[in-house]
């Protein structure tokens, strides 16, 4: 009898050990590790994890040494199903009476390597009040315009370096009127804010997070927080672009905070991935998100498919109380 309980003992501390290994690339904010290279890149395909390990928990049943372990794995990987379940069955609700829609479009043209006529077409079909176009320098963006026929767009670019992923451009429909442009640093790659014209106080931000890379992942964190800062003003505000984060980013969340969310899982489609997008879309994650502070009500969000670009087009409509903007 004692030999069996200091076996069973020794499942259980081996199987928790088992569960603390298998946690930490999954949830590496709980240890400290979410800004460290390799965490901060796995962590973007989180759902896709609790999957895997979801099915090794299954596959641990099998052997019955093992089902210590598989309980705790699938207790970890259907408790982190469940903490993701909001972003995919959460419904739209319609804009309320008396309310503005604006509809804000985010295509990542990856340098000039994306089908204009592709950006142009949806852009034609949905006629976005803002078009935010991360790695488009000035030749790109006219070349996009240049497929518009009939339809009238104003563009503006910044790029603070030569790199050409530096490169953010906007086009924005003559429905908003005279507005003014603005090319701010403060990110690594600027940004452009949007305001005037019939915006009223309502103010349009065109953003290029810098990536995790290995080395990099300082400055990722950095231009989040000019993210976190934009969340916490006053201003009705719409950020639009490629974040190079996602919800299972601690740092995204946080910059977020209360005032802050992204469209896409406040209607249900959280889990559609928009990069990269030549592989299925099991694979893909969210990083191109359109924000919006607490004023707006998102309404809908939709991804488009583009020749030549390794992201996914998004289209995403919000709604505001006239009176706010």
């Amino acid at each position: 009898m004692d030999n069996e309980r200091a076996w069973f003992i020794r499942r259980v501390v081996l199987s928790v050990l088992f569960v603390a290994v298998v946690a930490v690339p999954l949830y590496p904010e709980l240890f400290g590790l979410d800004e460290v290279t390799p965490f901060a890149q796995l962590v973007a395909f989180r759902p896709q994890g609790l999957a895997v390990v979801l099915l090794l928990a299954l596959l641990m049943l099998i052997r019955r040494g093992w089902r210590i372990a598989a309980a705790l794995v699938a207790v970890l990987a259907l408790t982190g199903g469940a903490l993701t379940a909001p972003r995919k069955f959460s419904d739209a609700r319609p804009a309320p009476a008396g309310s503005r829609v604006l509809t804000i479009m985010v295509a990542n043209v990856l340098g000039g390597g994306a089908d204009a006529g592709d950006v142009a077409q949806v852009i034609r079909e949905r006629h976005p009040d803002l078009v935010s176009l991360p790695e488009a320098q000035v030749d790109v963006r006219e070349e996009i315009r240049a497929h518009l026929q009939g339809l009238d767009y104003q563009g503006y670019t910044t790029q603070p370096a030569k790199a050409v992923e530096s490169a953010t451009s906007v086009l924005v429909s003559s429905s908003l009127g005279a507005v003014a442009f603005d090319a701010e640093d403060g990110t690594a790659f600027g940004h452009i804010v949007v305001t005037g014209g019939t915006l009223g106080d309502i103010r349009l931000i065109a953003y290029h997070g810098f990536p995790p890379l290995p080395d990099a992942v300082t400055t990722w964190k950095q231009d989040l927080q000019v993210l976190r800062q934009w969340c916490s003003e006053d201003p009705p505000t719409i950020v639009a672009g490629d974040f190079n984060a996602t919800l299972d980013h601690a740092e995204f969340r946080h910059a977020l905070g209360g005032n802050c969310r992204s469209v896409a899982p406040t209607v249900g489609d959280g889990l559609v991935g928009t990069w990269p997008s030549d592989q299925p879309a099991v694979v893909r994650t969210q990083i191109d998100h359109v924000v919006v502070t607490r004023q707006f009500q998102p309404g809908g969000f939709t991804t488009y498919a583009i020749a030549g670009t390794d992201h996914r087009a998004v289209v995403a409509t919000v709604a505001v109380p006239t009176t706010g903007g």
